[in-house]
Formats: C-alpha cells, structure tokens, sequence
C-alpha cells in the first residue's frame, strides 16, 4: 500500500510546523481524503475518519474559540487520535494553546499554511490522489507526442528506444524508457513517469546510456504524462491478419483502465517514428470528432446505393 510521509506534505505544501518535537517522517497518510472535523468539535463523533488528514478553518477556528474552557480539553482529546496523520490550520490561523498541548500528548503534528480552506483542499486532494494512486510498472518507452501520451510496448530489442529517439529528434518529448511508472489517478486517468534512477535517460544497444536532457536539452524531456494511446510492436507475421481500415478500436487493460491499442507490425523499411506521429495525430482527430475509417466506410455505403440507383 503507497503511503506518504508528512514530513513530504509539509514540504510540497510549505506548511509551518508547529510541533517541531514530533517525528513528521514516522507518520504516514494512507487515504487521499480530507476532513474538516466541524461536527467532530461539536460532539458528534460517529463516523469519524481519524485517519484523514485534517483541514481547520476559519469556521471551524471560531467555533473553537468559543468554546467552555471547561470543555475544551475533553472536546479535543476526542478529535485529537493516535491514527491521525496531521492537523493543518488554513488563513495562518494559530491554533488555541490547549489544543497544541492535547495535540504534543497524543503525538499529533500541528501545521499552519498561509493558504485559503478551498484552495489548500483542493490541491492537497489533487496531490495526494496522484501520489497514493495505485502503481504498476511495465516495460516500454512513453513519449509526449503532440500532447498524447504514446507508449511504446513491446518485446526487448525489437526498437522501441530507437523509434523514441528518432521522434525526440523530431521535436517530441521524452518521458520514460525502459521502465514506465503507471498510476492509476481517476476512472478515466493513468498516469506514467519515470523511476528517479532512468530519469531522462535512454539506452541505446550497442551504444549504452544517453542522457537525453543533456544532449537534447530540457524542453525534449517531461517527468510525467497522462497515457492516451498503446503502440505495441512485434515482428511481422505473414500468416497474420493485420487491422488495415480501423473501424474497431483494440484496447489493452492496466489498473482496471482500457487504453486504445494498435499492434505495429516490424520489417525492414518502416519508419516507426512517422507511425507513431500518425498514430497519435489520428487518435487526437478522433477525439476531435472525425474517423478516417468512419469516412470511408460512409463513402463506400454511399458509392453502393448511388450504383443500386443508377442500376433501377
């Protein structure tokens, strides 16, 4: 199961801590959702996700502050768990001193950003859905070409880092080779990068390791992209039938998610770097709303009733 150090959050957010004493490294968030525990602070406890990241407000600080001294303590102890991950105060509100002690007794880190309840929501929430995401790593190449993400699949050796130097010559991105990182972020949403060890390299047999980001410069690299489209390359078979008009999309399966699939086959004098360019421009087209083969098949059906009529 992914988890994630708080002390990362505190990072990536630039939250203040609070509670210095406490060991941010050793806490882990397991879930992505947040809570604002409003009702929490109020008395109502079922139902209560502890183990959530924990947003205040400005709402939920008022409520706080006006609060029976008397109640405060047992009020807090409540909302204040073992299994909680952290406590983060919006708008730089300081939290009540009570709460701090409770929060240093239970080992709860306290962290403060300067950031509006909404907007620090809504990007803790987009953050923690990528990083804890489901992860599965395959072996290919993934490239940014004209904004889809083309990966490369095939059997070692068979010319997916050359096809994908050939199309970084050609103005497109490199993301990954050899091994591709994929996170599953939403339904719709697979997400690839690259393990920090192969970062921005590429292996070439019979030369070793290039740096692409050195020899091509930075605008020919990219840490991740959303996975659009499937190449997968084999060797020809002439006893195979291969797809020629494309009516029917083939899909390929990772994390629950289908991906449109084309099979290349390879011989001597196929340019992959064009295909793959034709492949990704023709996805991008029907995304758009247009078919090539859908065209066909419509002129055809029409050239078929004109000859029936002229025949009347």
């Amino acid at each position: 199961m992914s988890t994630v150090a708080v002390s990362r959050l505190i990072e990536k957010m630039e939250l203040v801590n609070l509670t210095p004493d406490i060991d941010v490294k050793g806490r882990k968030i397991t879930i992505p959702d947040i809570n604002r525990p409003a009702l929490q602070l109020a008395g109502y406890l079922q139902h209560y996700e502890a183990s959530r990241v924990q947003i205040i407000g400005f709402v939920e600080a008022t409520y706080m502050e006006g609060l029976d001294p008397n109640d405060k303590k047992e009020r807090y102890e409540h909302v204040l768990s073992h299994s909680t991950p952290c406590f983060v105060f919006c708008r730089e509100i300081q939290p009540d001193p009570t709460f701090v002690d409770v929060a240093r007794e239970k080992g709860v880190p306290i962290l403060v950003t300067k950031r509006a309840t909404s907007d620090f929501m809504a990007e803790i929430i987009r953050w923690l859905n990528v990083e804890l995401a489901p992860c599965i790593s395959v072996h290919g190449v993934l490239v940014d070409v004209y904004g889809e993400g083309v990966l490369i699949t095939g059997e070692s050796g068979i010319g997916k880092s050359e096809a994908a130097l050939e199309l970084i010559k050609r103005g497109h991105r490199l993301v990954t080779d050899d091994v591709v990182e994929i996170r599953k972020v939403s339904e719709e949403t697979l997400i690839g990068s690259a393990p920090d060890i192969t970062k921005h390299l590429i292996e070439l047999r019979g030369i070793g390791i290039v740096d692409v980001k050195m020899l091509f410069g930075v605008s020919c690299v990219k840490d991740t992209q959303s996975i659009d489209l499937v190449i997968r390359l084999e060797e020809w078979d002439k006893d195979k039938d291969y797809d020629r008009i494309g009516l029917e999309e083939n899909y390929i399966e990772y994390l629950g998610n289908r991906v449109v699939c084309h099979n290349i086959p390879i011989r001597p004098g196929r340019n992959l770097a064009i295909i793959c360019e034709s492949a990704a421009v023709n996805y991008r087209q029907k995304k758009m709303g247009y078919n090539a083969a859908q065209e066909l098949y419509s002129r055809l059906q029409n050239q078929f009733k004109k000859k029936s009529e002229d025949d009347e």
